[in-house]
């Protein structure tokens, strides 16, 4: 089958799709018509659907006529709380709410593949499950899905997204074997004092002044704990305390978040963190209480799997660059499938470079050059085109 030619003829409707899509943002879990949109589709194409899997999740069955690998492509659904400040023809109607992630173009990615599938599965020998995933951004998708069954009747052999990837030109793949994306945790540390009237200090036990310390010694886990040739983020991004211009607080909680790519290190900064936040609070009479949970792991992408889609690019699109090292402290909870299935994330380049409008992934004016979604189409069929390849070669399928 010649992918980049039934891809071609898809372009139109990769665009349209996606700009529908853009223009009906629905938060995490608040999935509802976005789910019954994709849902519709995905039954007037000929799939076995299930719907409200985790919530507002949505699969699509299909199979071919010959037995083969099984292959699970997941795409992401959810909007976020922001308002878009784009002044295009397809900016979001929804108040508040906006595709600034680019997952407005993956929904389009997996419904012009669901198409192409069907239209073709006589020449597919394998069966594919189609994943549209709710809430990948505050990271509970994945595992509401899993909880959901999502991985049995029939358990995946392989597991393959994309993302688009802003900070990227069209034209280039991240492709990275082992860790990829890093995993994500959430601190949280509440500083208990004594407050008071500010203009007299002396009666109270300041919580503030332990939190401003605290911040500063924090910034010394990574310099001074870690490896230089290993990666850690610890990143403070709440400070909260105090009522009035004139009362010191009883408490000052201060929140943030953590980025690693092993677990090793994930206790260690967990450990650390614990250390300081305690040691300065006692050390000014007050008392930290420290809780820190992991939201999401690590994105650990397969080599084998991974090594296909480096392939799949040599062959359908030469003329593109892939990264083979390239590493992000961002993270994505398709590392949820990742840590049970073998398989990849691939990143995609869609910057809009040079037009003035290459604004980062969650930025109000977030836009996307539609040419990836293109690309990604023609890569994802073709990865799955060198996944079931190998599987017959080496006699896995039947």
């Amino acid at each position: 089958m010649n992918i980049n030619q039934i891809v071609e003829n898809q372009r139109e409707r990769l665009g349209a799709l996606r700009r529908e899509l853009h223009q009906f943002p629905e938060l995490s879990f608040k999935e509802f018509a976005t789910s019954k949109r994709v849902a519709d589709e995905l039954t007037s194409l000929g799939y076995e659907v299930q719907t409200a899997v985790g919530q507002t999740g949505v699969v699509g069955l299909i199979s071919g006529n010959v037995e083969g690998p099984v292959i699970l492509l997941r795409f992401d659904m959810d909007g976020l709380p922001i308002q878009e400040e784009n002044t295009h023809a397809f900016i979001s109607s929804n108040p508040g709410v906006m595709h600034a992630c680019g997952h407005d173009g993956h929904m389009a990615i997996g419904l012009v593949i669901a198409r192409l599938l069907a239209e073709h599965i006589e020449e597919w020998p394998a069966t594919f499950k189609l994943v549209f995933q709710p809430a990948e951004e505050i990271g509970g998708g994945a595992k509401g899905m899993i909880t959901g069954r999502v991985l049995e009747n029939p358990k995946p052999d392989y597991a393959l997204a994309t993302h688009v990837w802003v900070e990227a030109p069209v034209g280039w793949f991240g492709i990275t074997p082992g860790p990829m994306m890093a995993a994500s945790a959430t601190f949280k540390i509440t500083i208990l004092g004594k407050g008071g009237h500010g203009g007299r200090p002396q009666s109270t036990i300041d919580p503030i002044i332990a939190a401003g310390q605290i911040i500063s010694a924090v910034q010394s886990i990574v310099s001074r704990n870690l490896d230089p040739n290993r990666s850690a983020v610890v990143s403070i991004t709440q400070v909260h305390g105090g009522s009035a211009y004139n009362i010191i607080p009883n408490e000052v909680l201060l929140g943030g978040t953590i980025r690693v790519f092993d677990e090793a290190t994930f206790e260690m900064v967990s450990k650390r963190l614990r250390q300081i936040s305690t040691s300065i609070a006692v050390g000014l009479g007050c008392v930290a209480e420290t809780e820190v949970w992991l939201d999401t792991p690590a994105v650990v992408n397969d080599p084998n799997v991974t090594a296909l889609a480096q392939k799949a690019v040599k062959n359908l699109l030469p003329e593109c660059q892939v990264a083979t090292e390239y590493r992000t402290m961002m993270a994505e909870d398709m590392a949820e499938f990742l840590s049970r299935v073998p398989g990849a994330m691939i990143l995609t380049g869609a910057g809009k470079v040079g037009d003035g409008s290459d604004f980062p992934h969650h930025h109000p004016k977030f836009d996307l050059d539609e040419e990836a979604l293109v690309l990604a189409t023609k890569l994802i069929l073709g990865t799955c085109q060198e996944i079931i390849g190998q599987a017959f070669s080496k006699g896995d399928a039947a």
